[in-house]
């Protein structure tokens, strides 16, 4: 038989089918990746420039944050999605630092591909970047400086510089540190959950504050309401306060208007039941999630109950901490031990656009930002560095440990890989090499963006290290190399080893890639064949026929 098969063809995939391998396939999702970290170089660094961003309806974005620029990019290849990724988790994991891992694992792609093109294998290569950053992370470590809170306003100044917030650096970098230590809990800062960012058109970027207590951009339920609520017992619902719906799907025949009204009676009298016993809990204020029908309204305006409806689960999360309140799941299931505590509630605002203040709260450990701008685009961008800014403050405070900024890192980290690769017997020396090349490249983007002189600028960085100044980095003010721990230019230790983390995995799992092939349509027919218009569950369908 094996004769009778010989010089047959056996077809296993599609031919017609597109499929990408070896240095092809290296090559298309290197050239890939590249454009993506080519796309968000040049905002790198304190005088990076902006992207703005047009969707198809004609709405825009403008921004230099690299994890908002790759979400809003229509990107389908799928290493280039890869990149976002990486930018993703440098947002979750660190809260800033995304251009910079994206350009690095950009970078270690392209140094990849020169050695691909002299005949070594990506697995070497592979192995050559992990045992780089392996080497990276311990020296970081080394080069880190234990941090107090005397350090925490150079940590936010850092990460805003070069924002729309540069307009009023001093006060927000003041506001970023005051939120961070308002909210620590256990040595934590969780400023996704205890943080509420909001905007406001009008006034200017000096004008944003810090409220110390929850703000909730809704108005109150019923304008005859009180506007204001001093002393706030505070009610939190999971409920709606309205007539209930039965469980079950039911009819009531209604044979006479008198027997009409009658069932109203009976409705508002339930509702006024449930509202009473809300009342005489103590709560003078009530937040629910769910709505609020108009004989609910009714009744708690009869008892001057200030109401707010359809708020949002996170809003609600973080009104919970600050007022230390606890939610409830019945209206007339709350009682004095569940309320809340705020010294005032009051809706504020102009015209249609209002917004109700919980301020007051003792020991809150939830907290309000307002920003206040005359022009959407800049307060969008000034919510994004502060959020940033906020996240690497929280990030010192949480590890208590920094590195100088300014490209000091990298630079000192390319040198000593250097060193460490003469230390390597095989190609992985090459692949090692190149990533100190690769990490040169963040210093590099950074004086290009500047328009300063890049190959000067490395050179110059180099001497001071060489001659010990280990946290030697370029002064953008100057174009010169300077000690960045004496500026005050400094950066949470956790953005760097996560920087080193992100791009190295996303460069040396792309490297393992050698064949690009497409996979077949996923959908019910794959799941279970017998899914047809005919043929249910192993049940034939009748053969009705035709009039």
């Amino acid at each position: 038989m094996a004769g009778q098969l010989s010089g047959q063809p056996i077809i296993v995939l599609d031919k017609d089918k597109t499929r990408t391998q070896g240095k092809e396939a290296h090559g298309f999702n290197i050239t890939a990746a590249k454009a993506i970290a080519d796309a968000v170089r040049t905002t790198l660094g304190p005088k990076g420039m902006d992207k703005m961003l047009v969707n198809p309806v004609g709405d825009m974005v403008i921004t230099n944050d690299g994890a908002t620029i790759l979400q809003e990019m229509d990107i389908k290849h799928p290493a280039a999605k890869m990149m976002v990724e990486i930018a993703r988790t440098q947002e979750d994991k660190a809260g800033d630092g995304t251009t910079s891992a994206v350009v690095l694992a950009g970078e270690l792609l392209n140094k990849a591909k020169t050695l691909i093109e002299q005949n070594v294998h990506p697995t070497n290569i592979a192995r050559g970047y992990s045992l780089a950053s392996v080497k990276a992370l311990e020296i970081l470590d080394e080069l880190a400086i234990d941090a107090s809170d005397d350090v925490l306003d150079n940590i936010a100044r850092t990460a805003l510089t070069g924002k729309s917030s540069d307009l009023a650096l001093d006060p927000l970098v003041q506001l970023c540190v005051k939120t961070a230590q308002s909210i620590k809990e256990a040595g934590k800062v969780n400023i996704k959950d205890n943080i509420n960012i909001l905007q406001q058109r009008g006034g200017s970027i000096k004008d944003t504050k810090l409220i110390h207590g929850i703000v909730i951009d809704k108005a109150r339920a019923h304008k005859n309401m009180p506007k204001k609520v001093e002393n706030a017992r505070i009610a939190v619902l999971d409920v709606g306060i309205e007539v209930e719906k039965t469980q079950v799907e039911s009819k009531i025949q209604i044979t006479s208007p008198e027997l009409l009204s009658e069932a109203r009676l009976e409705e508002g009298r339930l509702v006024d039941e449930k509202v009473e016993a809300l009342a005489k809990s103590g709560a003078n204020v009530v937040f629910t999630e769910k709505g609020i029908d108009d004989i609910g309204m009714h009744y708690l305006v009869k008892r001057g109950i200030f109401a707010v409806r359809r708020c949002k689960e996170d809003e609600i999360k973080k009104l919970v901490k600050a007022t230390g309140a606890r939610i409830v799941s019945k209206v007339d299931g709350v009682e004095e031990d569940d309320l809340g505590r705020a010294g005032l509630i009051e809706e504020r605002g102009v015209g249609n656009y209002k917004m109700v203040y919980v301020e007051g709260c003792e020991n809150p450990k939830a907290a309000s930002i307002l920003i206040h701008s005359g022009a959407e685009h800049v307060a969008d961008e000034i919510e994004r560095a502060l959020d940033d800014a906020l996240r690497v403050v929280g990030d010192v405070i949480e590890d208590g440990k920094i590195v100088a900024g300014g490209g000091s890192p990298e630079i000192e980290l390319a040198m000593r890989l250097r060193s460490y690769a003469t230390t390597l017997s095989g190609r992985e020396q090459l692949a090692v090499m190149a990533y100190a090349d690769a990490l040169e490249e963040i210093p590099k983007g950074i004086a290009e963006n500047a328009g300063l002189d890049a190959i000067d600028v490395i050179a110059e960085l180099r001497n001071m290290h060489n001659r010990g100044v280990r946290t030697a980095g370029l002064n953008i003010s100057t174009g010169k190399a300077e000690d960045m721990l004496d500026l005050g230019i400094i950066e949470p230790l956790r953005v760097k080893t996560q920087i080193i983390k992100s791009a190295t995995d996303a460069a040396t799992m792309i490297l393992r890639i050698d064949d690009i092939l497409m996979a077949k349509e996923t959908g019910m027919m794959d799941v279970k064949p017998e899914h047809t218009a005919d043929y249910y569950d192993g049940i034939q369908a009748p053969d009705v026929g035709e009039d």
